[in-house]
């Protein structure tokens, strides 16, 4: 199926929303969480300074967005997301891919982000990709751990964070 990558329109926001219920309906399951926050409005990610890019289907029809934080002059990749039917078929690899493209291209030399260490499309999916553990070294990323500290994240698991850098010719990742 041909996938198309763009920023974001003002009229998909609520999609936005609900691409991210029902894929983080695969994390609950896997975590199994008591209690689980829904997804933020997607107007409420598209307020924040960053970008936002989606997955479009021929059909028209959204599968997957990515959202990247840009603060105190770095880029943090805040979610990624596909919906369940969508699923591993390389789509979020692509958004991946063009998230770390547009980060390079609007100035930044890495791109961050913070994820389970256990859960299989999580660390590990982007371990394969050439991201690396890392401290939290910066005011932003520590801020980060003290919020998924205070959400309680970590009684479901590990918390990492990764890194990658994103030096002209570098490769995006490849989609399989």
């Amino acid at each position: 199926m041909a996938i198309t990558i763009r920023p974001v329109r003002a009229d998909e926001l609520d999609q936005i929303e609900t691409i991210e219920n029902l894929a983080d309906a695969l994390l609950i399951g896997f975590l199994e969480p008591d209690r689980w926050e829904p997804a933020q409005p997607g107007a409420t990610r598209a307020a924040m300074p960053g970008f936002l890019l989606v997955a479009q289907a021929a059909t028209g029809h959204l599968v997957g967005f990515v959202h990247v934080i840009e603060a105190d002059g770095l880029a943090h990749l805040e979610q990624v997301a596909v919906l369940p039917e969508y699923g591993r078929r390389g789509y979020g690899r692509m958004l991946l891919a063009a998230a770390m493209n547009t980060a390079h291209e609007r100035g930044h030399q890495r791109l961050t982000l913070r994820t389970y260490a256990d859960v299989p499309w999580n660390a590990p999916f982007y371990r394969a990709l050439g991201f690396a553990e890392e401290e939290p070294t910066t005011t932003f990323h520590r801020s980060l751990v003290r919020t998924e500290q205070d959400l309680g994240l970590d009684r479901y698991g590990q918390r990492v964070q990764m890194g990658i850098g994103l030096a002209r010719g570098r490769p995006a990742p490849e989609v399989v």
